[in-house]
């Protein structure tokens, strides 16, 4: 548990959003995005919830701020670099896979957020806005791989959108079973589809 504590120098603001952004994320990969509070924040810095309402007024705030902390930490996440074509499309696709501690963590917490952004409509429409940029990226490799000659010919779109479907439900079998779907298993499990994709040429 994190217990660094709220800096008690009046202006030494960006050291006190480092410490709540770090209780924020250890409350989520801890307890999930459904117990995320403002009180269990709080026990994480052994402050008060009134401290944390000039952050936090409202459950809503706190929601938010969460999802933009999960999104600066996916998106600082060291990225595999390995090659072109396939080789780019199959890096992409390992990275959204937990096959690490802080992958899971990540994924855990994308997960256990899903109800919240599925009961509020603005959340819903940004997650839509998110897998499909994600699918757009995809869309992307798997041209270059076309180009390559690595993937047979067809509309990438397509490609994408079920590379990435294959690989969330892979993310959501290997959180909820790792000891069925350890990192290996998952690797393995992939190569298996991108090479049926491949032998389709």
């Amino acid at each position: 548990m994190y217990r660094g504590g709220m800096p008690r120098t009046k202006g030494d603001h960006e050291a006190r959003r480092r410490d709540v952004s770090e209780a924020v994320w250890q409350v989520m990969a801890a307890r999930g995005f459904a117990g995320l509070t403002l009180r269990a924040v709080a026990a994480e810095l052994d402050a008060t919830t009134g401290l944390l309402t000039h952050y936090f007024p409202t459950k809503q705030a706190l929601v938010r701020y969460a999802l933009d902390l999960l999104d600066q930490r996916t998106a600082s996440r060291p990225r595999r670099h390995t090659g072109a074509g396939l080789a780019a499309l199959r890096d992409a696709l390992l990275d959204i896979l937990p096959l690490t501690p802080e992958a899971t963590d990540s994924n855990r917490i994308w997960v256990s957020s899903w109800d919240t952004a599925l009961s509020d409509p603005d959340l819903s429409t940004d997650y839509g806005r998110k897998y499909a940029n994600g699918r757009a990226r995809l869309t992307e490799r798997v041209a270059a791989a076309q180009e390559l000659g690595e993937l047979p010919p067809g509309d990438p779109a397509r490609i994408a959108a079920g590379a990435q479907s294959f690989v969330l439900g892979l993310v959501v079998q290997a959180l909820f079973d790792p000891a069925a779907f350890p990192p290996q298993r998952q690797v393995e499990m992939l190569d298996d589809y991108l090479a049926t994709l491949s032998a389709a040429r």
